[in-house]
């Protein structure tokens, strides 16, 4: 939907604001840039961070605009997924020819 109408090469805001649009029209509950907190030793720096897409409150949807996906990349995800409690995420990466090559599926 979105990887077809646009193709590669823009930034990840306007894939990951499109995403939503589309998401949010099928229905889904979409919440964008959700601020995650992090507690160090007591210590809680509010919004430390920020999820691209909840979905349904239950999926964390990271968005990318790269050349490829990373072990970083992913680490990225599952290091928002353990700090949320969401056991289930999405990275898409948006800069490939083929969306089905930008997919990867986490599971906590």
């Amino acid at each position: 939907m979105v990887h077809r109408a646009l193709g590669p090469g823009l930034l990840e805001a306007a894939y990951e604001h499109c995403l939503a649009y589309e998401l949010e029209g099928r229905g889904l509950l979409v919440e964008r840039q959700l601020p995650l907190s992090i507690v160090y030793e007591g210590l809680r720096l509010e919004g430390a961070y920020r999820l691209d897409l909840l979905v349904g409150r239950s999926v964390i949807v990271e968005v990318k605009a790269v050349e490829a996906l990373s072990r970083l990349h992913e680490a990225q995800l599952l290091t928002y997924m353990r700090l949320s409690g969401h056991r289930l995420g999405l990275l898409v990466n948006f800069n490939v020819e083929l969306l089905k090559h930008g997919l990867r599926r986490l599971i906590l």
